[in-house]
């Protein structure tokens, strides 16, 4: 997974804001927070992944689909119109 590698470092931060989410979400209900703050975290947290889970995602269509390369093609403007069709409606879905 290159485009993982290549973009590891913003992926990493996300994960690691994510876990402090989940590590919040812990600390409430161990201190027997309200219902609302913990409704509020889960719901942070659940946005939180499906951004990561968009970014992923894009990286993996625009490096494995789109890439020059691939099997000796060029680069296909209707193939790149597509990729970004797909992930309009892909964000979307995830907010």
């Amino acid at each position: 997974m290159g485009h993982t590698i290549k973009g590891q470092k913003p992926l990493l931060a996300r994960v690691r804001r994510i876990k402090g989410q989940a590590a919040a979400i812990e600390r409430a209900l161990e201190e027997g927070q309200e219902c609302m703050a913990v409704l509020q975290q889960i719901a942070a947290i659940r946005g939180a992944v499906n951004g990561l889970m968009a970014e992923v995602l894009e990286g993996h269509l625009r490096e494995h689909l789109l890439l020059d390369d691939v099997a000796g093609r060029e680069s296909d403007p209707d193939r790149q119109q597509e990729v970004d069709q797909v992930m309009r409606i892909v964000r979307s879905y995830l907010k």
